[in-house]
């Protein structure tokens, strides 16, 4: 396992240099600055906003400098907001993003593997087609479809729920949190539902139903283990895209996490802080995949053979 946990770490660090190089010249490729919004201002003021920033240096001495600062842990200040920096804005937001995750993680969890293990366990039936069915339309809608959606009938119509903030009004996070995890939810049930099929095939499984013990005891105590796995191997690529992709449900529900201050530095140019997010997401998807394998290793002692 150590080998399989060095063998991640060492693609790992060329893979984020290779992002943190190309995000830096696409953000620089992309028209205007980070001060083209700002009122007019005199030539020399201009001057040393660039001198201060670095950004009147050549572009490949701007790359060798940020990129010696990016080996030391710093993502340099951030354009906009003067006086922080980005690494100081990230954990700000960071908190409320991880918790918007934990609880879009933990609906897709309960709702998608139900309907996957109940789907394997009835196929062929109403209650596999109608679960399948309901995950292939999750898949195929968009958070950004689906937030309004629930804002206009809970929020709106049925006046039941908050519709925006978050831990400032009660029931504020369950809308964010179904909307974040729908689509997830609808990924597991299929992933479950088809590892409980391969799993419900094997031989051991028959062998418990041959000495006469009860379905339940054969679904929970044999054929989960295994018919899960799938659903591990996806948790990991799952928590990091829930934490990256959620800067959409953010600025649905106007929750003040970290992708929203992803979506402002887009809006304002703000060069160091979309390269300290980006890096900062591409890093976290790397480590919950070497997570996500570490899992599937422990659960599946077959698959150390394959890694």
């Amino acid at each position: 396992m150590l080998q399989v946990i060095l063998k991640r770490i060492a693609i790992a660090i060329p893979v984020i240099l290779i992002v943190a190089s190309l995000t830096f010249f696409l953000v620089r490729m992309a028209p205007g600055g980070p001060f083209d919004a700002e009122k007019v201002v005199p030539p020399q003021v201009m001057k040393n906003l660039n001198a201060v920033y670095n950004l009147d240096a050549p572009l490949i001495i701007q790359y060798r400098d940020y990129m010696l600062n990016l080996v030391q842990g710093d993502f340099g200040p951030s354009f906009r907001y003067p006086g922080r920096s980005v690494t100081e804005m990230i954990f700000t937001g960071l908190p409320v993003t991880f918790e918007l995750a934990f609880y879009a993680i933990i609906v897709a969890m309960i709702i998608g593997s139900l309907a996957g293990v109940i789907a394997a366990v009835k196929r062929n039936t109403l209650l596999d087609y109608v679960p399948m069915t309901i995950a292939m339309i999750g898949i195929c809608m968009p958070t950004f479809l689906l937030g309004p959606l629930l804002v206009l009938y809970f929020g709106i119509y049925l006046e039941a729920l908050p519709v925006s903030g978050w831990s400032s009004l009660p029931g504020d996070k369950i809308l964010p949190s179904i909307t974040l995890g729908a689509a997830y939810a609808a990924y597991i049930a299929r992933l479950s539902r088809g590892g409980m099929l391969e799993t419900l095939s094997q031989d051991y499984i028959r062998t418990a139903r041959a000495k006469g013990l009860p379905e339940y005891q054969v679904i929970i105590k044999h054929a989960l283990q295994g018919g899960l796995v799938p659903v591990v191997s996806f948790l990991g690529p799952a928590v990091a895209g829930l934490i990256g992709g959620s800067f959409v449900v953010e600025t649905i529900f106007q929750i003040p996490g970290l992708g929203r201050f992803y979506v402002e530095a887009a809006f304002n140019r703000d060069y160091t802080m979309i390269l300290g997010t980006t890096i900062f997401f591409s890093t976290l998807i790397i480590f919950f995949n070497l997570l996500s394998d570490i899992a599937v290793l422990l659960m599946n002692p077959r698959a150390r053979s394959q890694m």
